[in-house]
């Protein structure tokens, strides 16, 4: 829960500590209201824009929600990943599936397997814009898992939110759309599983603007709908970006 301070609770509190100084010393009291301080100051951080084009997509996002209806969410019913096609398809026929062009696409310093085209990607560093950390990638058994790609819009949530009437071709474009994906510390996107911007956000503060600006453009470019929850939560994280 996101704490408010106001003047006068502050200014409560710190006549109540020059108070205590008298009492316990003056450090312990010059002590305590920097906490107070650093208290305040982190309960009015909020998902601050990186750059102008942050700024820019925050506020194209905002002109973008108004357009998605707000609806409740539909039953799950017949849901299965099947529903949006075979996973990882070479959609844009180059040869790859969708799958090695995010990770080609996300990563630095990526190698590839011999024989592919500069396909099916080895080894790799993704800086995690989740978590904010770095991994070293390595294709494995027990090691492929560490870097995930994430469908910013959850299938599953999209399928409660409108794309139970759009077509197989358009639920296949909708999961292998590279607007839609992002490589992702596994862990992380795990966490996330099917929440929408409601119930789930990326623990790097940092990213939260581009990550609700590419929800909001993924939901208005297939006509999906939002929860009135959903729709308060992203005007809420907007509204900080700009």
């Amino acid at each position: 829960m996101k704490t408010t301070f106001s003047p006068a609770k502050v200014l409560t509190a710190v006549t109540a500590l020059v108070l205590a100084g008298s009492l316990v010393g003056c450090d312990a009291a010059a002590d305590a209201l920097g906490v107070i301080e650093s208290a305040q100051g982190s309960a009015t951080d909020g998902p601050a824009p990186l750059d102008p084009a942050a700024a820019s997509d925050a506020a194209d996002a905002l002109v973008q929600l108004e357009g998605i209806p707000v609806k409740g969410r539909a039953p799950k019913t017949g849901y299965t990943r099947d529903e949006f096609g075979p996973a990882w398809a070479d959609v844009d026929r180059n040869g790859c599936d969708i799958r090695n062009d995010i990770l080609a696409r996300d990563m630095a310093n990526e190698t590839f397997k011999t024989g592919t085209n500069d396909c099916v990607v080895i080894t790799g560093t993704l800086t995690d814009k989740y978590a904010g950390t770095t991994i070293t990638f390595a294709r494995g058994q027990d090691t492929s898992s560490d870097v995930q790609i994430d469908h910013i819009v959850p299938l599953s949530d999209a399928w409660q939110k409108g794309a139970q009437q759009l077509s197989s071709d358009q639920r296949k474009e909708l999961a292998n759309d590279p607007l839609n994906l992002m490589a992702a510390d596994g862990p992380t996107n795990s966490a996330k599983g099917d929440n929408d911007a409601a119930t789930w956000l990326p623990p790097n503060n940092a990213f939260r603007c581009e990550y609700i600006a590419r929800q909001t453009a993924v939901k208005a470019k297939y006509r999906l709908w939002v929860t009135q929850a959903e729709h308060d939560a992203i005007i809420s994280i907007l509204e900080g970006c700009k």
